[in-house]
């Protein structure tokens, strides 16, 4: 047996390899269920003294630990599930219907997509799509100067019929009315479309597959492509990049296998059948003013779970060969993207009852929520036993937690190493796989401490806005309010003493030296 035969064997669950499509979901459930209650028995067994504080701590570590342990389960499935491979359309084929690809700009750059859109409509016309495909630039930008430079770039394009261009005068309803807008006005001459953000990237092969997917399956309402991070200029950037590379292909096979027909989406880089958009063309406007109410901000997973009660599937195919995106170049980049995906995923709370939605579709719109509330639950439980509040004695909560937070990369680097034939391929697997949780561990703290203070701010009634270009009044120092953050932490835990401010160091360390571990990823690669 080989080394790769043995990771893969030691971290699969027993009796779930090979495991088919129909039995993904009860045992993703199964699995989550068994990692949720192994991290918090592991945490009850650890409590030497029922405090108020350590029974206020038990149901957050529950919460949490069905976030993570859901991710974990995920993966184990992605490494034990081999779904079949996707099949090419025939040579000559030609599509039955027509295919919009819709690009959606509001106030970015227009230059690298006047680059990229001539090479694509040469692409597609070179795949024998040349009378069944449109470009279609769809733009919200409002400021004048950039609107300009957006004109002047494109009209070329537009001249020679590469691309049609259309600029919104009020961008209602932003992305989504764009959208919506031009349904209503063209949507009837097309059977699908294929919706692109600025910095989206698809190759003509890649939609060629996807459409003929879509005229295969007649049920098929929306395909998400899995979508690759392109190449940053920072280190931030490359590290990002590093990530999606290692641990997107197995997590995305898992993912589609227990999602099934009622999979996400995630806003472009996906192909949907007119027909089965247009039930999420009238999204809700949430009563009341944002942050909670007002447009939806998070549309995507609206969208898709209104396709999918219609009567639709939504579908994930998780191969990123010929789908990227762009990502932030700086952690602060980052933190502001991430903002306005914390406003939008906390409205879906008050869509959780919506009726008629499927239930993985509910489950969608939880795990979104959760995803964002675990960060202020987290930090909460940090300071309950940084104060001494939660006296937790031994590893082996600590133990426990790690290695559920781990087993997503250890899946991935399991599915690398059995799929690499040679030692040297393997070598570069290990090494990357350590490169990458040695950088996902300084980042993750930092991400946990803006992450509560954007739930915090939603919370508090204060709305970011669609992308807003607004200059901020004040702004601290990078990395000055992590640090703050670790401090705070770390004077009590070393004040009571213990073994709690060993056991909070991997939190600890990376908040303190914040502002020198975002200037060192900030810098260019």
């Amino acid at each position: 047996m080989s080394l790769a035969e043995i990771s893969v064997r030691s971290i699969a669950p027993a009796g779930i390899s090979r495991i088919g499509r129909r039995a993904a979901l009860p045992v993703f459930a199964g699995l989550t269920a068994a990692l949720a209650c192994a991290i918090t028995g592991a945490f009850a067994l650890a409590i030497g003294d029922w405090t108020p504080g350590a029974l206020a701590a038990l149901p957050l570590v529950a919460l949490t630990s069905i976030w993570i342990a859901g991710g974990a389960a995920t993966a184990l499935i992605g490494l034990a599930h081999r779904p079949s491979r996707p099949g090419e359309p025939p040579d000559g084929w030609s599509p039955e219907g027509r295919t919009a690809v819709l690009v959606t700009l509001c106030g970015e750059a227009p230059e690298p997509l006047a680059l990229y859109l001539p090479a694509l409509r040469r692409g597609l016309d070179s795949a024998g799509l040349d009378g069944k495909t449109a470009i279609v630039v769809l733009s919200d930008t409002n400021e004048a100067d950039t609107a300009a430079r957006e004109a002047s770039a494109l009209l070329p394009l537009v001249r020679s019929g590469a691309v049609a261009y259309r600029r919104r005068a009020e961008n209602i309803g932003c992305k989504p009315g764009n959208i919506a807008d031009w349904f209503v006005a063209q949507g009837d001459g097309f059977d699908y479309v294929l919706v692109l953000d600025a910095d989206s990237r698809m190759s003509a092969a890649r939609i060629r597959r996807m459409i003929w997917r879509m005229e295969r399956e007649p049920r098929l309402g929306l395909l998400q492509a899995g979508i690759a991070i392109l190449p940053g200029g920072s280190r931030f950037g490359r590290h990002q990049r590093l990530s999606a590379r290692l641990l997107s292909p197995n997590f995305g096979r898992g993912f589609a296998a227990w999602t099934g027909e009622s999979g996400n989406y995630w806003g472009h880089n996906a192909i949907m059948r007119v027909a089965a958009f247009r039930a999420a063309l009238d999204l809700p406007r949430l009563r009341g003013r944002a942050p909670f109410g007002g447009p939806v901000l998070s549309h995507d997973f609206i969208e898709a779970a209104w396709i999918r009660r219609a009567g639709w599937s939504v579908a994930l195919d998780p191969d990123a060969a010929g789908s990227g995106e762009g990502a932030p170049q700086t952690l602060e980049g980052f933190h502001r993207r991430d903002r306005r995906w914390c406003q939008g995923n906390l409205q879906h709370l008050r869509l959780l009852a919506e009726p008629g939605l499927h239930p993985l579709s509910r489950v969608h719109l939880a795990s979104g929520v959760l995803s964002y509330l675990a960060a202020p639950v987290w930090l909460a439980l940090v300071g309950l036993v940084a104060t001494g509040s939660v006296p937790v004695s031994g590893a082996l909560p600590f133990a426990v937690a790690a290695f559920v937070l781990a087993l997503p990369k250890l899946c991935a680097l399991a599915s690398r190493i059995a799929r690499a034939r040679t030692p040297r391929r393997r070598g570069i697997a290990f090494r990357a796989t350590a490169a990458e949780l040695a950088v996902s561990s300084l980042i993750a703290p930092l991400v946990m401490v803006r992450q509560s203070a954007s739930v915090a701010s939603v919370c508090l009634g204060r709305d970011c806005g669609w992308k807003s270009s607004r200059p901020q009044r004040f702004s601290l120092p990078p990395g000055l309010p992590e640090a703050a953050a670790g401090l705070a932490i770390a004077v009590p835990a070393v004040a009571i003493g213990g073994l709690a401010a060993l056991w909070l160091a991997p939190v600890v360390l990376p908040l303190v030296g914040a502002p020198f571990i975002v200037r060192a990823l900030d810098a260019p690669a």
